[in-house]
């Protein structure tokens, strides 16, 4: 985590839900060499608006990470180790540069946006999604909406596993989320830490079958590291 993250205690517990040992460890820890990104087996950027989304979302802890991490977080991703990036960390992933030639600018609308959204899973390489066919999951952004220049759609779509069914920020192709040539690296502009338990969904009383979709993809991201073991 770093300063103005806000969404690490709900990805910890999503987390110890799907059966991992959890630790937050806070950007300024990594800095100084208390801990060790290669250490750890499967890495989460939360959401959030990490420094304030000063000079962009995501921009300025993305520029730390590049300056002074980076060689850590390429080697983890090389190892095959999965990385999640939620909302500002899907931000950060691609200002990185793991998620290819996409990009996160403003809504299409220009308003912050907030409020659950349907999806549809398509085949790919993403570990996450794996098993899962359509799901529901709560947005809450401003920049959430992707772009891909014209002559790269059609190289990218293979590697969109999440597709919005009702597209809440105008992203190209409805693309909700990326995932990289190998599947260990995902973004995500959803929120999948805000649903757990069936109870989290406004239409909980109303509709018998609720399974927690968010839960899922971390249950797939734990599965994928143990498989190691």
């Amino acid at each position: 985590m770093a300063p103005g993250v806000n969404c690490d205690r709900e990805t910890a517990e999503a987390c110890r839900l799907a059966g991992a040992s959890v630790e937050t460890v806070h950007l300024n820890e990594l800095l100084d060499g208390r801990r060790e990104i290669l250490d750890y087996g499967f890495l989460l950027l939360a959401g959030g608006f990490s420094y304030g989304d000063h000079l962009g979302a995501g921009a300025m802890l993305a520029a730390v990470l590049r300056h002074q991490l980076f060689d850590d977080l390429q080697r983890f991703v090389e190892d095959g180790r999965p990385v999640l990036g939620i909302c500002n960390g899907f931000q950060i992933l691609s200002r990185l540069g793991f998620l290819g030639d996409v990009a996160l600018i403003p809504n299409a609308s220009g308003r912050f946006s907030c409020r659950w959204v349907p999806m549809e899973v398509r085949e790919s390489p993403c570990i996450f999604t794996r098993d899962l066919a359509r799901l529901e999951l709560p947005i809450a952004h401003g920049e959430g909406r992707v772009v891909v220049d014209q002559d790269r759609v059609d190289s990218i779509l293979p590697l969109a596993p999440l597709r919005y069914l009702d597209n809440p920020n105008g992203s190209v192709a409805d693309i909700a989320g990326v995932c990289n040539e190998h599947g260990n690296v995902f973004g995500l502009m959803p929120h999948p830490e805000r649903y757990l338990s069936p109870l989290h969904h406004p239409d909980w009383q109303r509709r018998s079958e609720l399974p927690p979709a968010g839960l899922r993809l971390f249950q797939n991201a734990v599965s994928y590291v143990r498989r190691d073991l």
